[in-house]
């Protein structure tokens, strides 16, 4: 299944690729930084990376903002808010908040494919106070509580 996404270059995006997969059945689009000069993050640093790029999303859907898994392993550079979400009613640039975990400082230039954008369909919920809930088996056990 496709949906259509329209997009709006910006002025500091001139010169990048669209958002692409990489493989034939890859589920995220990567998209690159639009930097005009390198960008160091220091460990343990965060910084909003621009992209280059505002899109359209159809009504019913989202854009999440993934971390590359090559750039976590190898760097541990991460997506701070991951998934991000991109509502359909935004219009402005796609920024990606990044975060080093790793060790070292990592520099980042344009052009650098900086995280990867999935389209996913929206279910919206309807909410109802109730005085109680249903019972289950795992009942109100939280974290940890169905096995080590």
């Amino acid at each position: 299944m496709t949906v259509p996404i329209k997009l709006k270059r910006l002025p500091h995006g001139e010169g990048l690729a669209l958002p692409a997969c990489q493989t034939a059945h890859a589920a995220g689009a990567d998209v690159q930084a639009a930097l005009s000069a390198p960008l160091v993050l220091r460990p343990g640093g965060r910084e909003l990376v621009p992209t280059g790029f505002c899109y359209e999303i159809p009504p019913g859907y989202e854009m999440q903002v993934r971390p590359r898994s090559g750039l976590a392993l190898k760097h541990g550079i991460t997506v701070l808010n991951a998934p991000g979400t991109i509502d359909a009613d935004y219009r402005g640039e796609l920024k990606v908040l990044l975060v080093n975990h790793g060790q070292e400082p990592f520099e980042i230039r344009r052009g650098e494919r900086i995280a990867q954008i999935v389209v996913a369909p929206v279910s919206r919920a309807t909410f109802t106070e109730a005085d109680s809930l249903g019972d289950t088996t795992r009942g109100s056990g939280g974290f940890g509580s169905t096995g080590k």
